[in-house]
């Protein structure tokens, strides 16, 4: 008989619903029985005792929450009688013990990737455009418009051919009711031109809404971040169209890619709009640039490389109450195997570490870099604190409706997706990733600027969790979704790439699943696997304003 409920941690007074239950059910779990006060929907709570006011909640062995009423034992728990409730945390003993997952049958294991001269290896072969500021974002599209098609890197026109259909249709004197009953989902895909530059993966280009009109940290941010993908494995090298006058200025972008590549060799072509003078010769100039310089980008090929030379960036978005028991625990799996290996894993979205703080402390490698993760949590959430928010309002509706009630028993299950492994660096936004293990980055909770911003630090595959569906991707870097319930995966195919419900099912363990991604990972940074976001041509980039973004 298929489980119907779990207890996560052995200290939880609290049983997750695995499938629908209704009240008055008895419920059998490890010798007890529970009746349901209340009908629990399948990623939900109940208790396991019976509370007062103000008694503590308990899932995945840490405070998650307080009971704002009185409870009893089978009781469905909710935003309306629990409130959230977290551990306060100190820097305490270092626990750098862990028991290393075997990883002998990867040892003689290689990707094909694209080895750079600073020693890093990328998963991509990518030539970017980027704008200083956001009076550029224009003449970037431009641009975007007179290379991409004709270079093979265009789309498919399904949409078109939709469009068009509709265009007949309507020409043709059709009525309002007729064009809304027409069927137009028929696939149909236009075959792109060859690419001209086989081993470019493609041209992409970043625009943005900042580099001036805001304060300077946000535009020296900005120049750090630019740089953070313009030294990127995945990029071949760049274009960069400056208008002149704006605080992000190209000196401040030069002098961030030396601290990251002191010896930076990649092509950087860079105008100025106002030293050219004419639109029409900026423009010219840019797209001669950039074509001499993917004539350089396509001398890169494929090599093969260590999987030490892999940095996954670990995500989530528009979680479930199956998250942190299915797919979050799986990378998690996957992260340790990859960190045993020699490889790096970056763990962020810092607001969806509220609860957990204790533990992740406690795993840093030293004091000081401990203090760093505690200074920055506190920082982050007294400034969110000083707007009139704070971590206790992370959870969306989404989150809410599935289950996730409060914030810190999101952070509980979302800090499952950096495994067990030493903490061995804390990165504020957007440092690079210099050391192989776990390493912490400060990020908002906002899917596509913690995407974007782990991307910066050196992630060049990133594994992105999600329970309700999300198409989130990266212009650079490989972004593989990963569903935490087999409903979702049939249900948005399209853009998943890989279900971990088998776990809820009892079809594979946490372990089994975690070894099955990491080859899929393997598959992604060799180029044999494309992913959903990748093919869609999914392209989010969000730049992080230091301000408050949960």
């Amino acid at each position: 008989m298929k489980q119907r409920v779990l207890k996560v941690h052995p200290d939880d007074n609290v049983l997750v619903a695995l499938t629908d239950l209704k009240k008055g059910e008895q419920i059998d779990y490890n010798g007890n029985s529970y009746t349901l006060h209340d009908d629990v929907a399948a990623k939900h709570k109940f208790l396991t005792e019976d509370l007062n006011p103000g008694d503590s909640i308990h899932m995945y062995g840490v405070l998650v929450g307080k009971a704002q009423q009185p409870l009893q034992k089978g009781s469905l728990i909710s935003i309306g009688n629990v409130k959230h409730a977290a551990s306060d945390f100190t820097t305490g003993d270092r626990k750098t013990n862990w028991v290393k997952p075997d990883v002998s049958k990867y040892a003689n294991r290689t990707f094909n990737g694209y080895h750079r001269n600073d020693g890093s290896v990328g998963t991509g072969n990518y030539w970017l455009v980027i704008p200083m500021v956001f009076c550029e974002n224009r003449n970037l599209e431009v641009l975007q418009q007179a290379l991409v098609e004709d270079l093979g890197y265009g789309r498919n026109a399904t949409y078109q051919h939709q469009a068009k259909q509709l265009i007949d249709l309507y020409k043709a004197g059709k009525s309002v009711e007729d064009i809304l009953q027409a069927d137009i989902s028929a696939d149909y895909t236009k075959s792109n031109n060859k690419r001209l530059f086989e081993n470019v993966t493609g041209v992409k280009f970043l625009t943005h809404d900042g580099g001036c009109g805001g304060t300077r940290d946000d535009s020296d941010a900005l120049c750090a971040l630019l740089a953070g993908y313009i030294t990127h494995p995945n990029v071949a090298g760049a274009t960069i169209m400056s208008l002149g006058c704006q605080h992000a200025q190209v000196d401040i972008l030069k002098e961030e890619i030396k601290k990251r590549v002191p010896n930076f060799d990649k092509p950087l072509f860079v105008l100025e709009q106002q030293k050219i003078g004419k639109e029409s010769d900026f423009i010219s100039e840019a797209i001669k640039q950039t074509f001499a310089g993917l004539i350089l980008a396509n001398k890169n090929e494929r090599k093969p490389a260590p999987l030490s030379k892999l940095c996954i960036g670990l995500e989530c978005g528009g979680s479930d109450g199956f998250s942190g028991i299915s797919a979050n625990p799986a990378i998690g799996y996957t992260s340790d195997l990859l960190v045993a290996l020699g490889g790096s894993v970056i763990l962020s979205e810092f607001p969806e570490l509220c609860g957990v703080e204790q533990n992740l402390s406690d795993r840093c490698v030293t004091v000081d870099i401990a203090d760093r993760f505690s200074h920055l949590m506190r920082t982050y959430d007294s400034r969110a604190k000083a707007v009139g928010s704070g971590f206790d309002m992370n959870p969306s509706p989404g989150n809410i409706k599935d289950g996730l009630i409060t914030d810190a028993i999101k952070s509980a299950g979302a800090a499952k997706k950096g495994g067990t492994s030493p903490v061995v660096d804390v990165l504020d936004y957007p440092e690079k990733v210099s050391k192989p293990g776990l390493n912490l980055l400060c990020t908002p909770g906002n899917d596509v600027e913690s995407t974007t911003a782990e991307v910066a630090s050196g992630a060049t595959v990133v594994l992105f969790t999600t329970g309700l569906g999300t198409p989130t991707g990266n212009p650079i870097t490989p972004v593989a979704k990963l569903a935490s319930n087999t409903k979702l995966y049939n249900k948005m195919r399209d853009i998943i790439d890989i279900n971990t419900g088998t776990i809820i099912e009892g079809e594979e363990t946490i372990q089994q699943a975690g070894e099955r991604i990491l080859e899929y990972v393997i598959g992604i940074a060799s180029g044999e696997i494309e992913v959903a976001a990748v093919r869609h041509g999914q392209d989010d980039f969000i730049p992080w304003k230091r301000g408050v973004s949960l």
